[in-house]
């Protein structure tokens, strides 16, 4: 139906196999499809890793209304294969200007901002992120590695192209300590309540 609202979900994991097989990002997967599929949601998804195609991407994008990106955190980022995705997708909806038209600067205009330029107003992107780092090693400034840093702040270059395109940047969904200390049952249970929290906000600001 024209008028279903869409969701892409967007797996960036890379196989290592006997490391690193994708079941915890096939379960956080699985629990936002049903979560989706259950509010009547059109549910778009992309395995980068399956392989795609240029203008497939970029359509879903244009579809979707929210863009989840869930990642394994592979040494403070996203798996290679993600930073391939970006360039190739993002430069085709840059060159066909669906995603965005340049930086958003002129010269007829100095005052207009870099990154913002963006198309995609209106939409909604959010991380879910797997760790093997435990929660207490963000947002303290006595923690010897990070000093202080959120999770969003290391995920900014992520977050940041989807902004640059205009898209608003939701609260991101963290598992921790996946190795020696997880609770992904719970994570895993309560990760409905916090996508329920991005389609409150959608719906508030739709009727704004």
């Amino acid at each position: 139906m024209e008028n279903t609202k869409k969701v892409l979900l967007i797996n960036t994991h890379l196989t290592y196999p006997e490391w690193s097989e994708g079941s915890l990002t096939n379960s956080f997967i699985q629990t936002a499809r049903d979560f989706f599929t259950s509010k009547k949601y059109e549910v778009l998804e992309t395995k980068i890793e399956d392989g795609y195609m240029l203008e497939d991407e970029v359509s879903k994008h244009l579809q979707a209304e929210i863009i989840i990106l869930q990642m394994p955190v592979n040494w403070f980022g996203a798996p290679w294969i993600y930073k391939k995705y970006v360039d190739e997708v993002f430069n085709t909806g840059l060159f066909s200007k669906k995603f965005l038209s340049d930086d958003g600067r002129t010269r007829e205009n100095p005052s207009k901002q870099y990154g913002t330029g963006g198309h995609l107003q209106g939409k909604k992107f959010m991380i879910c992120a797997t760790w093997n780092a435990p929660a207490a090693a963000f947002g303290d400034p006595q923690q010897m590695l990070l000093q202080g840093r959120s999770t969003a702040d290391l995920l900014l270059p992520i977050s940041s192209n989807y902004r640059f395109c205009g898209v608003e940047i939701m609260r991101g969904y963290n598992c921790f300590d996946i190795f020696k200390d997880s609770q992904i049952e719970f994570d895993l249970k309560n990760y409905p309540e916090h996508l329920q929290e991005i389609l409150n906000i959608s719906f508030r600001e739709s009727h704004q």
